[in-house]
């Protein structure tokens, strides 16, 4: 088996999961490149000799492919995302089923197919959740609900495992400039910016630097839960 360490990163073709795929490879990193789109995810890894995968993290059979991986030293969960900024009195069950099945279910899945290599290799999980998993905004209880649910999973998991040495980190990101609002509204551009127009955005780069971070640190440290936001942002 080869010396070098495997990072597995989902949602990885785009957005915080391709910034972050690029900078673990920067760090020496064998980054597993997972993602529904494949063929993006192939342009990823040969750009930064890695590995493509397609992933999707709401289909078990999928997910389930995970196990024949020999060897994963880090897990990356960044897959996710929101449908719609509906209030609650308007929220539709798809929309909500969908986030739940993303970004909770999803990391789930994921997490325990490669239970035995995080374990075998004493490992580390990072999942990337949200400001939202904390505060709650008008017309995100659907996405609030999700990311508060991830927050919950995060914490468990930690306790369950830190005696087997995995260590597990939550990094929650405020406002990013991605293709996060525009997936959220369907493609919808002008919505879209609206969110981003006269105010100071992070990049996708700045979260990857937090994940490249902590998992630049020794085995013996956890960072436990980080929150990143733009300044005024951060001044709520």
């Amino acid at each position: 088996m080869s010396e070098q360490k495997v990072a597995v990163v989902t949602g990885g073709s785009a957005g915080i999961g391709e910034a972050t795929c690029r900078a673990l490879a920067a760090d020496g990193w064998k980054v597993v490149v997972a993602a529904r789109r494949l063929e993006k995810c192939k342009a990823i890894a040969e750009e930064i000799g890695g590995v493509a995968l397609e992933l999707d993290v709401t289909d078990r059979r999928s997910v389930d492919k995970l196990a024949a991986l020999e060897r994963v030293d880090l897990l990356v969960n960044n897959a996710g995302g929101a449908k719609e900024l509906d209030y609650l009195r308007d929220a539709g069950d798809e929309d909500w089923q969908w986030m739940f099945e993303t970004n909770v279910m999803g990391t789930m899945r994921v997490t325990r197919a490669l239970y035995p290599q995080l374990k075998a290799a004493k490992g580390l999980v990072v999942n990337i959740g949200s400001v939202a998993g904390t505060d709650a905004y008008k017309g995100g209880s659907g996405y609030n609900a999700a990311k508060h649910g991830l927050r919950g999973v995060t914490r468990a998991f930690r306790r369950e495992e830190a005696e087997h040495g995995i260590r597990v980190c939550e990094i929650d990101p405020g406002r990013v400039k991605t293709d996060f609002s525009l997936n959220r509204f369907g493609g919808d551009a002008e919505r879209a910016n609206k969110v981003y127009e006269g105010k100071l955005n992070l990049s996708a780069a700045d979260i990857a630097e937090a994940v490249r971070w902590v998992a630049s640190l020794p085995s013996h440290v956890n960072v436990d839960t980080m929150s990143i936001m733009p300044v005024d942002q951060a001044e709520r």
